[in-house]
């Protein structure tokens, strides 16, 4: 079969390119043919399971303060990103039938907040381009020669699928259930391109006694390289059952490597089944990783009482100890009861068994101001690509041309999304670049056939 743009890959990235491609050549006059392909059964397995089900699509900052939460060089995505802004992104949905709802931290979501919507969006966009989606297809090897038709590129696929222009839009190796297994490194690879060092982004992090140890359970996705992975599914030990479900807002997080802060927050952070998640565990997760990677000690320490300082702090848990001491309720409490209440006013009751196993003996007002203010975590390792959000590391963005997202070692060639080494915070921002990433290289491809 030929198809004058072949899109591999049919993930937001890879619909947002086809449609992108084919209205390009529609308002161009032409007729030549999008086709994708798909190795899932259905299209848009990933954008499902987006912001818990809600899929947070982009984030409405401008490129001054969007640039700030992109983790690789911001400079590759620039020409993508004003040709297709957060505005953009937000009228094309709508244009498309989708109303939309812009809540707190710049963060867009379909006005339902079903995923759904969104997925039924771009495949409706797509079909009434006339692009043509093919799914159950898993591209496995490309030939790579020189089309007659324009002296560029020229690919084969399997040797079923044949096209002058082919754009890579696989996505990278986070949640492979949803069709992402590396395939496009691959591809990339034997067209002579370079890929950075891959590893998890915006991934659980998982402290020491958080897990039971001594298992050895069968991976459930092979982490190459990845010596500190702990498997999502190994059992909590009692740490871990004590913290899981616990939710912390407005407290501080420090990340330590090697004893140095390497990285300072302040926001929410969530402890699950994984470990240390949530928005600002996502957020340090990525230097986190990378940092163990490389063979080094890393650990968290979170701040309870962010903002008071501690000398205030001591005198202020000292005057609640008083009182809990005089209250005539506590005359036949036991001390650790008694502990127990003065904790409970200093944080969330379920949060209070996990810090007592981790501080044992707490009963000095400065002792427990200073493990409020200083509560370390070391780290034991972090959570794979089974349950990632993204995958850092990708296709090397010095060799694609950032105006256009073509190859610079193979013309006709083009990239998108989580393929190539751009990633960012969770926000929106990571899938507003996915879209904005197809939507330039699918006008690229089609511009390159006019």
């Amino acid at each position: 079969m030929y198809s004058d743009v072949l899109v591999i890959g049919g993930g937001a990235a890879g619909l947002m390119a086809a449609c992108s491609a084919a209205r390009t050549l529609a308002a161009a006059g032409s007729s030549a043919s999008v086709t994708v392909l798909e190795r899932m059964p259905r299209p848009a397995r990933k954008i499902m399971i987006t912001g818990k089900g809600r899929c947070n699509f982009t984030n409405v900052k401008d490129w001054n303060s969007f640039s700030s939460h992109i983790r690789t060089n911001p400079n590759i995505v620039r020409p993508a990103f004003y040709n297709f802004t957060p505005s953009d992104s937000l009228a094309f949905f709508e244009g498309l039938g989708m109303p939309t709802v812009v809540e707190r931290g710049d963060r867009a979501y379909p006005a339902s907040h079903h995923a759904s919507d969104v997925v039924d969006a771009l495949v409706r966009a797509c079909t009434a381009a006339g692009v043509k989606i093919i799914t159950g297809v898993e591209a496995k090897q490309i030939e790579y020669g020189v089309s007659t038709k324009t002296g560029q590129g020229s690919f084969r696929v399997d040797g079923n699928y044949r096209s002058d222009c082919l754009i890579i839009a696989t996505g990278g190796l986070s949640y492979p259930t949803t069709g992402s297994t590396g395939d496009g490194y691959r591809f990339a690879e034997a067209a002579g391109h370079s890929i950075t060092p891959l590893f998890p982004s915006l991934t659980a992090l998982v402290p020491k006694g958080y897990k039971q140890s001594g298992l050895s359970p069968v991976e459930t996705v092979p982490q190459p390289d990845n010596p500190h992975h702990v498997d999502r599914s190994i059992p909590l030990a009692d740490l871990g059952k004590a913290l899981c479900g616990v939710q912390l807002k407005n407290i501080g997080v420090q990340l330590l490597v090697e004893g140095t802060v390497a990285q300072e927050e302040f926001g929410d952070i969530d402890f699950t089944d994984g470990g240390l998640e949530g928005p600002l565990g996502f957020q340090i997760s990525r230097k986190a990783v990378k940092s163990m990677i490389n063979g080094s000690r890393v650990a968290v320490v979170l701040d309870l009482k962010h903002g008071v300082p501690e000398e205030e702090l001591t005198a202020r848990i000292a005057e609640l100890k008083n009182q809990v001491e005089k209250d005539p309720r506590s005359r036949r409490l036991s001390d650790k009861e008694k502990n127990r209440i003065l904790l409970g006013k200093l944080m969330p009751w379920d949060l209070i068994p996990a810090f007592r196993l981790m501080n044992p003996g707490l009963k000095e007002p400065a002792v427990i101001a200073s493990a409020l203010k200083c509560w370390r975590f070391d780290m034991e390792g972090y959570v794979g690509y089974e349950r990632a959000v993204v995958t850092a590391g990708g296709v090397d963005t010095s060799e694609v041309i950032a105006k256009t997202l073509e190859s610079r070692k193979m013309p006709g060639l083009f990239f998108c999304g989580e393929v190539l080494d751009i990633d960012a915070d969770t926000g929106g921002y990571n899938l507003h670049l996915a879209f904005a990433t197809g939507k330039l290289a699918g006008e690229s491809a089609a511009k390159a056939l006019l």
